[in-house]
């Protein structure tokens, strides 16, 4: 069944799109992530523009975290007071980042950043989380406890000063680091149209040294705020929200969340990271294929509107 989309400019099959959602949704229940690095990728391959593309799947993840987040509250797997602080740095990120794609769609350049932005950051990304999640699982099979499991592993940030407690999560801990990584996880989240759940779950366990029980469910309470921050954003100042593409996506995303997030509990944590970092490294890679294939229209002509 073939609906047109309005902003995006082009007919999509609907089953297409619900199934997509649905994907992305479950794989954002289930890692804690907002989807945002898998669903603005397959959005672009299969025609639609980037910048339409970010800029409405900001509402998919705002929805799909929210439905997400409802579980893990139930079995009181967010830290309240972390998700507090990084959503002060993570508020100021998603306005700096809408304000710096409206700058590269000024000049021309907005849709070779975001693709260069998914190639260099997914595939680093990914690598690095494959990598440790196979040590993890290798340390485990040897009786040695895995890295991420650690709670007296200490680093530079732990000496860091402005300490407070995040009770649930047993740790004290400078608020510099975690308003700094939300600030970057709400940056990269308005300019990319990710969530950034694929970088903050691994920061906040290897680099503050998170429980990973508390982990999955805090990160998408941050993907939420700023998500649903960088939709009103976006659509106030680009006006590039595709009203009718959110809401196809976000009936998909919220059903699929709920069943991921069941998952998400059945599974070990090394074996969770893993995963998502195959997923990822995939995305990147498929990313950096479609950006070295020749395109069939060497030029295009686009209304930027009266000069």
């Amino acid at each position: 069944m073939q609906l047109y989309l309005p902003i995006a400019d082009l007919p999509v099959n609907v089953l297409l799109i619900l199934a997509m959602g649905a994907a992305v949704g479950f794989v954002s229940g289930m890692f804690g992530v907002g989807g945002g690095f898998l669903m603005t990728p397959l959005l672009i391959f299969i025609g639609i523009a980037p910048a339409v593309a970010v800029a409405s799947v900001t509402s998919h993840m705002a929805a799909s975290s929210f439905s997400g987040a409802l579980s893990y509250w139930r079995r009181r797997a967010i830290d309240p007071m972390l998700a507090f602080v990084l959503l002060c740095g993570g508020i100021a990120g998603t306005a700096l980042g809408v304000w710096f794609f409206v700058l590269m769609r000024s000049v021309g350049q907005l849709d070779l950043m975001i693709a260069l932005s998914y190639v260099v950051l997914l595939t680093a990304v990914g690598g690095l989380m494959v990598y440790e999640g196979l040590r993890a699982i290798l340390r485990s099979r040897r009786g040695q406890v895995p890295l991420a499991g650690r709670t007296g592993n200490r680093n530079w940030i732990h000496a860091l000063p402005l300490k407070i407690r995040f009770k649930r999560s047993k740790m004290y801990l400078s608020v510099i680091p975690v308003v700094m990584i939300g600030l970057l996880i709400g940056f990269i989240g308005a300019v990319m149209g990710v969530g950034g759940g694929f970088i903050l779950v691994p920061m906040l366990i290897y680099l503050l040294r998170v429980p990973t029980s508390m982990v999955v469910g805090t990160s998408m309470v941050l993907t939420l705020v700023t998500m649903l921050i960088a939709t009103v954003l976006h659509a106030a100042t680009n006006h590039l929200v595709d009203a009718v593409l959110a809401l196809i996506l976000m009936i998909g995303g919220v059903t699929g969340a709920q069943f991921g997030a069941r998952a998400g509990q059945r599974i070990r944590g090394e074996q969770l990271r893993l995963l998502l970092g195959l997923i990822v490294l995939a995305v990147g890679i498929r990313f950096a294929i479609e950006l070295g294939i020749r395109p069939d229209e060497l030029f295009t002509l686009r209304e930027t509107g009266p000069s």
